[in-house]
C-alpha cells in the first residue's frame, strides 16, 4: 500500500478517489451536489456499477421507470457509480452512491478493491449533516483524517466523534485500516433548510475539495445559486417573526463563539498576508489602497 505523501501539488500524476453517498450522510444534498458538480466540470467517464442487489433494499430505495428519447422503456436501479476523471496532474475517481441497506462491510471492501486495482493513494469522503448553524454565515466545514502524516501537512485534525455513524464514517475507516491516506469534509447545512439544494453548502464543500486537490473547480452558476439561496431564506425568514428572531440568535451565538478568533494570533495571521499581498502587489501600493480584504 502507498506511503503517505502530501495530496496537494507535490504529489505527482496521484490518483485520489472522492465519494459521497446520498441519504443520511447528505443534508441538504449538499455532498452529492458537490460530487456531481465535478463530475460534470471534469467531464468524467462511467468505470463501472456495483451490483444493487447486494448492497439494497428495494422497498427502501425503489427503482425507477423512465421512457429513453427512442421510447423504450427503462428501470433505473438504484445504485453506485464508480467514475474517473482525468486532469492534467492527477486522476480521480468518483464514487456516488446511495447509503446501503446491506453489507456495509462487503460494500466498502469492494469499492477500496477498486480504489486499489485504479492506484488509489487518497480517498476523500465528502458528507453534510444538519445544525444549529445561521445561513447568513460562511457554512462551517469539518476536515478530519487518521492519517498522521496529513493532519500535518494539511493542517487537518484527527477526527474526536464518538458515536452513531453512517457509510462515510465506516468507509473512512475502512480506507485508513486498509492503508489508504484518507480524509473526511463535512458541511454544516442550517437545520431550518433542510430541503435540498443548498447551493451554498456545496460551494463550501468545493472550495475546500479546490484546496485540498489543488486542482482547479470551474464554479459555473453555483456562486449566483448560492446567492440566490441565501435572499430566498432572508425572505422567508422576514416573513415569520419566530425564525427571524431564531436566525438572529443563531447568529449572536455563532459570532460570540468566534470573538477569539479576532485576537491574538489570528490577528498576527492576518496581519503578516496583509502584508504579504501589499508586497506582492502592483507598485508600492499593493493590491489597492483601501483596507485588507476579507477573504
Amino acid at each position: 500500500m502507498s506511503t503517505e505523501q502530501p495530496v496537494g501539488r507535490h504529489a505527482a500524476r496521484q490518483t485520489v478517489m472522492i465519494a459521497a453517498f446520498e441519504g443520511w450522510n447528505d443534508a441538504g444534498s449538499a455532498a452529492t451536489g458537490a460530487l456531481e458538480h465535478l463530475a460534470e466540470v471534469w467531464e468524467s467517464s462511467l468505470l463501472r456499477e456495483l451490483d444493487p442487489e447486494e448492497y439494497h433494499d428495494f422497498q427502501v430505495n425503489r427503482p425507477v421507470v423512465t421512457t429513453a428519447p427512442d421510447g423504450q422503456r427503462h428501470v433505473v436501479w438504484p445504485t453506485t457509480t464508480v467514475s474517473v476523471a482525468e486532469l492534467p496532474d492527477r486522476q480521480v475517481v468518483i464514487v456516488h452512491g446511495i447509503e446501503p441497506s446491506f453489507r456495509w462491510k462487503s460494500y466498502c471492501r469492494e469499492l477500496l478493491d477498486i480504489a486499489e486495482e485504479l492506484d488509489v493513494q487518497t480517498v476523500v469522503t465528502l458528507g453534510a449533516l444538519l445544525a444549529d448553524v445561521p445561513h447568513t454565515r460562511p457554512i462551517p466545514l469539518t476536515a478530519t483524517t487518521e492519517s498522521p502524516g496529513l493532519q500535518a501537512v494539511l493542517d487537518v485534525e484527527p477526527s474526536t466523534y464518538e458515536g452513531p455513524t453512517g457509510i462515510v464514517g465506516v468507509l473512512q475507516h475502512e480506507a485508513a485500516a486498509r492503508g489508504f491516506q484518507s480524509v473526511s469534509l463535512w458541511a454544516a447545512v442550517p437545520h431550518y433548510v433542510a430541503n435540498p439544494p443548498s447551493p451554498k453548502a456545496t460551494l463550501a464543500i468545493l472550495a475546500r475539495v479546490e484546496e485540498l486537490l489543488a486542482a482547479s473547480v470551474p464554479l459555473g452558476e453555483l456562486p449566483e445559486d448560492a446567492e440566490a439561496w441565501q435572499h430566498g431564506v432572508d425572505e422567508l425568514a422576514s416573513e415569520d417573526a419566530e425564525i427571524s428572531e431564531y436566525v438572529q440568535q443563531l447568529e449572536e451565538a455563532k459570532d460570540t463563539a468566534e470573538l477569539p478568533e479576532a485576537s491574538g494570533d489570528a490577528i498576527a495571521r492576518e496581519f503578516e498576508r496583509y502584508l504579504r499581498r501589499r508586497d506582492h502587489g502592483p507598485g508600492r501600493g499593493g493590491p489597492g489602497r483601501g483596507s485588507p480584504d476579507k477573504g
